[in-house]
């Protein structure tokens, strides 16, 4: 088939690279010329995609990336998987509304559209499917199918990946339901169907709001601990050898990505426009994993008090700005907000973060810098944030003069834990 991805990142690039591998013709359509020049040259950004696999396809001519409209006609297959931010609480669905726009302009009776962009239930219907309607003249389930299937990407996770995690489909009817599933069906091991789009649409929102309000709990018991002078980190491996009722989720310095920070406001969001009700939980999550970046800065106020040193004048160097470890992505880092209070109260910030290889779109500018003997010893205080394999972490427990760890990485009399 003939396919279009719309959307080249973290979610789009392995679906449309995996559905060149099986032997589609695929475009991968984004608006990001950086991004696509970097691509036809063979260059991965995106750590699920190694390069080798990238220039595979590229010289196999199954994979075509483009920043033109005019290459995406034809398709048998569309796909958008394009961000869904949020500006100022509030859902914003233009890169989706454009994507559908750009595709109805090529839709053809017998094609199929599929939106992977997590959204609040309803998007598929309410959005998506009357943008596609009126301007091709189609109607969905008769003349084109359309459906709903929720990405479940993430980034850097060794043993997960887009062809062995179950993906879920759905379809606006049954005809729908089979034509997107036929799809998935010939790049992922497993499908899982469900009855409509709604429900597939909340069943994303149900995953990343579980890991959200589970984050900020042991964020919240780890800041009691503290006070309590209790180590919450043996506590933790203490109840995570109970066999069933339990799952182990850990502190950190708060959530980032596109997903745990925005996702469950989505639902938050439909649930107070549709229904007039507030969704508590995910209002005390948000509260407490928005401020976690604060609470570290706050930690480390305290560490260099005790070593006679003020934030204002230090230089502090922070490990990883990545949301997570193994990964470059920085969307949303909880490490940009810690940088802009840093540098607020008087200190010199330096990062270093050997997966970050993109600029990060609204981030302050950032003094990148390698982890060397050098950086660690000029540093009064070094913060690992983003715990990844790569760093040294032998040199860095010898060398640093001043360690706070959110990630429980580094042993040593220097070494602070939140």
């Amino acid at each position: 088939m003939r396919v279009v991805i719309a959307g080249q990142g973290y979610v789009g690039l392995p679906l449309a690279v995996r559905a060149a591998e099986v032997g589609h013709e695929v475009v991968g359509y984004d608006l990001d010329t950086v991004r696509v020049g970097r691509l036809t040259r063979g260059e991965s950004y995106v750590e699920d995609v190694p390069a080798d696999r990238l220039r595979a396809v590229l010289a196999a001519g199954s994979f075509r990336p483009s920043t033109d409209p005019g290459d995406c006609a034809g398709f048998d297959v569309a796909v958008i998987a394009v961000p869904t931010p949020l500006r100022d609480g509030v859902p914003d669905l233009s890169c989706v509304e454009a994507s559908a726009e750009m595709i109805a302009g090529h839709l053809c009776p017998g094609t199929t559209v599929v939106l992977e962009s997590t959204t609040y239930p309803g998007t598929t219907e309410e959005v998506v499917r009357p943008i596609l309607e009126k301007l091709s003249g189609l109607t969905a389930g008769t003349d084109f199918a359309l459906g709903f299937s929720p990405e479940r990407i993430d980034p850097g996770n060794p043993t997960w990946n887009v062809v062995n995690t179950p993906k879920i489909v759905s379809g606006v009817d049954d005809t729908s339901l089979e034509r997107v599933k036929a799809f998935y069906d010939t790049v992922v091991d497993t499908t899982v169907t469900v009855s409509s789009t709604r429900e597939a649409e909340l069943a994303k929102l149900i995953e990343n709001t579980f890991r959200h309000v589970n984050i900020a709990l042991v964020n919240e018991i780890a800041m009691i601990s503290n006070d309590l002078g209790i180590d919450v980190w043996q506590a933790i491996d203490a109840a995570s050898t109970k066999p069933f009722g339990f799952m182990r989720f850990t502190p950190g310095p708060g959530v980032g990505g596109h997903c745990l920070p925005v996702d469950p406001s989505y639902l938050s969001w439909r649930v107070q426009r549709a229904l007039g009700q507030s969704f508590r939980f995910v209002d005390l999550a948000n509260d407490i994993n928005n401020h976690m970046p604060d609470y570290v800065v706050r930690r480390l106020n305290d560490v260099l008090n005790r070593r006679q040193r003020s934030v204002s004048g230090s230089r502090v160097l922070l490990l990883g700005l990545a949301y997570k470890k193994n990964t470059g992505d920085a969307r949303e880092s909880p490490a940009l907000r810690i940088v802009q209070l840093l540098r607020q109260m008087g200190a010199e910030v330096r990062v270093a973060d050997p997966h970050v290889v993109e600029a990060v779109h609204g981030a302050p500018e950032l003094t990148m810098v390698a982890l060397t003997v050098e950086e660690l010893r000029s540093a009064d205080a070094v913060v690992l944030l983003a715990d990844h394999d790569e760093f040294d972490y032998d040199l860095i427990g010898r060398e640093a003069k001043c360690l706070l760890d959110t990630r429980r990485r580094l042993q040593g009399p220097a070494v602070e834990v939140i």
